[in-house]
């Protein structure tokens, strides 16, 4: 994820009391995981700040993201660039330092290291070497999208970035149905329209906020059915700024259904309405998603067919043995 930092202050005064402050702080040599801010240069904790002006080498995704945001609050530090492009070759030099004895600062562009950004394969191989692991927690932009969604956040999952294409993004949203809590999917903006109507077609008639630029100076939460939101964002076009669409859990009543109560109202739609009209209707009737109404419906419609044909079959037989 990428941000772009709001005006800000200095946060914590010059280089010269990050670099009196360092020397006073011990720091057992391993791998430091730390969060930045997702907008606001200020959303950073003193820890990170004298963890980030204390470590032998900052691993980021870019130097100047980075080296930005250490002017700000005025601290030097010796940056490496480490990303999914360059993470071969840079992991081994990083686990040659950290073997003797150094300090690393691990972060990414904006928010918490290693969700939906590189870092994963050099804290398993961190671990299996024996090197001690850490983190100083701060923002992360899910769980910033959540708290100020207006929905439920008893329970989430983080599914990240959908696929781009839509075949396998409804496939995956069809996984996703299933699952009793909130969730929560980064999107591009240029995505945002079409994966909200695949939503809404596979998921059903949910409740959604869609947050952009969090903490930033023109920070939007949009509430509304996935159905209005894939609507607004059809006609308005594509938004500026880093994308989390929050969606509400499957409404309870739409467990309380049987099996068979909903193929009894899918055969009633089907007798009269096409297979994708039918499951329209029940998705309205019932909370179940779309989608997966749609595939019952049309494996009952198969199943109503081979039935005919037996039967079809079974009377040409008895009609053939009458003397």
């Amino acid at each position: 994820m990428t941000s772009t930092d709001q005006p800000s202050h200095r946060a914590v005064g010059s280089k010269r009391r990050h670099s009196e402050r360092s020397k006073r702080l011990p720091l057992a040599p391993g791998l430091y995981l730390v969060a930045t801010p997702i907008g606001n240069a200020r959303d950073i904790t003193l820890r990170a700040l004298d963890l980030l002006a204390t470590v032998d080498i900052v691993a980021c995704e870019d130097t100047r993201t980075t080296g930005k945001l250490l002017s700000i609050h005025g601290i030097s530090a010796h940056l490496t660039a480490y990303h999914d492009h360059n993470a071969q070759r840079v992991r081994p030099a990083l686990l040659d330092r950290l073997g003797a004895g150094e300090t690393v600062a691990l972060v990414s562009d904006a928010g918490t290291p290693l969700i939906s950004d590189p870092g994963y394969r050099l804290v398993v191989e961190a671990r299996a070497a024996g090197i001690m692991v850490t983190t100083a927690p701060g923002p992360s932009a899910p769980l910033a999208a959540l708290t100020i969604s207006g929905l439920p956040t008893d329970r989430f999952f983080f599914a990240g970035f959908l696929p781009p294409k839509r075949a396998a993004r409804r496939r995956a949203l069809e996984r996703l149905a299933v699952i009793d809590g909130a969730l929560l999917v980064l999107e591009s903006t240029r995505r945002l329209a079409a994966t909200l109507a695949d939503m809404a077609d596979v998921l059903g008639p949910r409740e959604a906020a869609v947050a952009r630029e969090l903490t930033k100076l023109h920070e939007e939460v949009r509430r509304g059915s996935l159905d209005s939101l894939a609507a607004h964002y059809q006609a308005s076009g594509a938004p500026k700024g880093e994308i989390v669409i929050v969606v509400a859990p499957p409404e309870a009543d739409a467990d309380r259904l049987d099996d068979g109560a909903v193929d009894r109202l899918l055969r009633e739609a089907l007798a009269t309405d096409s297979l994708r009209d039918a499951a329209a209707r029940v998705a309205l009737v019932t909370g179940h998603p779309r989608r997966r109404l749609y595939n019952r419906a049309l494996a009952l419609s198969n199943e109503e067919s081979l039935s005919n044909e037996e039967s079809l079959s079974n009377e040409e037989s008895l009609s053939k043995d009458d003397p």
